[in-house]
């Protein structure tokens, strides 16, 4: 499928926001002393990025599913892997 100029400059501004959303929520949520705009879209959420442990993977979880309506489980824990997995995941959930 071949998206428009004006689709396209939709969805990016779409995937855009949520971003900022996601970051926002990380920091908020998991009180992280980090800005969330120097959170990079392919930072690794877990060891040498943002170091989250897993208590904090259950409590991005229980954000995730509060905020977007989007259920993380054990057979799509892969989508924490990145801030962009994780934003695939909310958008694929969410259509």
């Amino acid at each position: 499928m071949v998206m428009s100029l004006e689709e396209a400059t939709t969805h990016a501004t779409r995937r855009h926001q949520l971003a900022l959303e996601v970051k926002t929520l990380l920091v908020d949520r998991l009180a992280l002393d980090v800005d969330p705009a120097s959170i990079g879209d392919d930072q690794p959420l877990f060891g040498r990025g943002l170091e989250l442990d897993s208590i904090d993977t259950l409590e991005l979880a229980m954000a995730v599913e509060d905020t977007f309506g989007v259920t993380l489980t054990d057979d799509n824990t892969h989508s924490l892997l990145s801030l962009n997995r994780l934003l695939d995941h909310i958008q694929a959930e969410q259509s």
